[in-house]
């Protein structure tokens, strides 16, 4: 189903380049160089931020997404405190 077998080396770019946006280091965030169906944005155990390519949305399109997500789930986690 993977409509790409790796996360590649530009795509991790263009992600990282998203992150460097929203004001966050690059070392709070994993991505995963195996996309998934779906991908998520999450909150790993050790306080990363991991995020995980979808597999079956074309990249261009998913994208855009990361940075709604994880200002999602910022404002979540503030919220909560």
């Amino acid at each position: 189903m993977n409509s790409f077998p790796a996360v590649s080396f530009q795509q991790i770019s263009q992600i990282l380049e998203l992150i460097d946006q929203l004001e966050i280091s690059r070392e709070a965030v994993e991505i995963p160089l195996s996309p998934e169906s779906p991908g998520v944005v999450r909150r790993l155990a050790n306080r990363k931020i991991e995020i995980v390519v979808d597999a079956d949305v074309p990249f261009e399109e998913w994208l855009p997404t990361v940075s709604q997500n994880v200002q999602a789930l910022m404002a979540e986690e503030s919220s909560s405190d």
